[in-house]
């Protein structure tokens, strides 16, 4: 097996073109919890960047951590450095990072149940100072991208499916007219013809609108198939990383992620997959 050294493709782009940079952070929760452990990665303008691993790998820490939300739940970055168009960003509070131009949507939704779907939608822009003109556009293009939005905008966002709460999530992201979107688990709880279609838009957001994503994903297939690059986590740390079509085909990957090794999977926890790990941290 190539090291991970050797097998990782570099994103093509050049220093000038990353949005985002994580550099070797380290997250720890109530002084005590040690959940990042030196995670590094980096987002192109204008791509579409997977984050993937199983549950409590670390994924949604590593999101919280570029939007400033981890003080809420006693969380604070301990080391390493964040930038976001080239500027520090550990120390800006999650609205003002918002006001830059990134934004994260949360893992589970999190509508505003009680106002209707376009009232969740005009919540989005409660930053901008562009007037009433300019934010009537960008909520035209929110349901141009989301039909169901627009049948929907009466209904209570809390009697609404999980796709279309997912859909308002993503379209109240848009309305701050970010350059940038940290998704959270958006395939979850979902039927898989809904991923698709959400994945879609996402898809075509990314090549008309310009905006870059970080998405953190169990779905890893889906993910790969909608990205271009992509880096695996496991216990807090980057494991794998590398472009996305090389990341499906790599047997570790396919085995242990995509779920095509057949009858002789293996576990996790036994000695081959601890084996696997030692190489692809060599």
């Amino acid at each position: 097996m190539v090291s991970a050294q050797a097998e990782k493709a570099e994103p093509k782009s050049d220093a000038k073109n990353i949005v985002l940079t994580v550099n070797n952070v380290e997250v720890i929760y109530d002084h005590v919890i040690l959940v990042l452990k030196g995670v590094s990665l980096e987002v192109p303008d204008g791509g579409i960047v997977a984050l993937l691993g199983a549950n409590g790998a670390g994924k949604t820490t590593t999101l919280k951590a570029i939007s400033n939300l981890l003080r809420a739940e006693r969380g604070e970055v301990t080391k390493g450095t964040i930038e976001f168009k080239g500027e520090r960003i550990e120390k800006l509070t999650a609205n003002a990072l918002v006001t830059r131009g990134c934004i994260q949507v949360m893992e589970g939704r999190h509508c505003f149940e009680h106002l209707t779907i376009e009232e969740n939608l005009l919540t989005g822009a409660f930053t901008r100072k562009d007037g009433r003109a300019a934010i009537a556009k960008d909520l035209e293009m929110v349901y141009n991208y989301f039909p169901r939005l627009r049948e929907r905008r009466s209904a209570l966002a809390g009697y609404t499916s999980g796709g279309e709460q997912q859909m308002c999530a993503i379209g109240r992201a848009l309305m701050s007219r970010p350059e940038m979107i940290l998704l959270d688990e958006p395939s979850m709880g979902l039927a898989p013809q809904l991923v698709e279609e959400i994945f879609e838009i996402v898809k075509q957001l990314n090549t008309n609108e310009g905006v870059s994503f970080l998405l953190a994903e169990q779905n890893t297939n889906v993910a790969l198939k909608y990205a271009t690059y992509g880096y695996i986590l496991e216990n807090g740390r980057v494991v794998l990383d590398g472009d996305a079509k090389a990341l499906r085909e790599n047997e570790d990957v396919k085995e242990f992620y995509l779920g095509v090794a057949g009858d002789d999977r293996k576990s996790f926890r036994n000695v081959k997959h601890y084996k696997r790990r030692k190489r692809w941290l060599a």
